[in-house]
């Protein structure tokens, strides 16, 4: 998934009031930039960070930029919008290049269960597949991603969801896709959400699926990447 408009480098000044963050362009003026992150984004907020911002001439929207990368040492990217992984996600399901969920079908934002939408639903190969997708970009220890980064009551539901429909006689399936180019494997932050620990355990052992995947990231556009290891709670 390519950006619309090629991204513009700045210097992160502070990120307040979640979807918003004041930074300094590099001809030293300084904007307000929409952030697309409900998370904490922790690791990802720091001031004096490099980020990548998309700008935009849309007069419907009051801000005209919006923060899409992190810029880490060594030439590593981080995705902190949360909207990008289901795009980037939909492209490559549709093209069936995602291993082990390839399908004729591929309905995005399907109701089920309890006033919810499934991110994906593939349907005309084999019994309907229902896709849950997380987008992961906390790392605390070299190598590893994280989910979540925050208590998500929301994505507890999810887990229970799914076992409702596997039991139905549906494939389910939670995708964790790391919005990272510098991990190397995927883990759940245990000590940050027990709960949701315990409920994919209890998902896990009702017939859900876990898929990993990483993203491949640049300043210009944003794919799906490689198959990751899952480190199970």
């Amino acid at each position: 998934m390519r950006f619309q408009t090629p991204l513009v480098p700045a210097t992160l000044i502070r990120r307040y009031k979640r979807f918003l963050a004041d930074a300094r362009l590099e001809d030293g003026s300084e904007i307000t930039a929409h952030c697309a992150n409900p998370g904490s984004m922790m690791g990802l907020a720091e001031p004096g960070a490099r980020i990548w911002l998309e700008p935009n001439d849309d007069p419907r929207k009051k801000l005209k930029y919006g923060w899409r990368l992190v810029e880490h040492p060594g030439g590593h990217f981080t995705g902190v919008d949360t909207s990008v992984p289901n795009r980037a996600l939909r492209d490559a399901l549709i093209a069936r290049q995602v291993p082990g969920l390839a399908a004729p079908s591929v309905r995005p934002e399907v109701k089920y269960g309890e006033n919810s939408r499934i991110d994906f639903l593939l349907t005309g190969n084999g019994p309907d597949t229902y896709v849950e997708v997380k987008s992961v970009t906390l790392s605390r220890q070299p190598g590893l991603a994280e989910f979540p980064d925050s208590v998500t009551a929301r994505g507890l539901k999810h887990l229970g969801e799914l076992s409702v429909v596997k039991a139905q006689g549906a494939r389910a399936v939670m995708l964790y896709l790391v919005q990272r180019t510098d991990c190397e494997r995927v883990g759940i932050a245990a000590d940050i959400d027990p709960a949701y620990a315990e409920g994919l355990k209890a998902a896990i052992a009702a017939g859900v699926e876990v898929l990993a995947f990483d993203c491949q990231i640049t300043p210009s556009e944003i794919g799906l990447g490689r198959a990751l290891p899952f480190d199970a709670p």
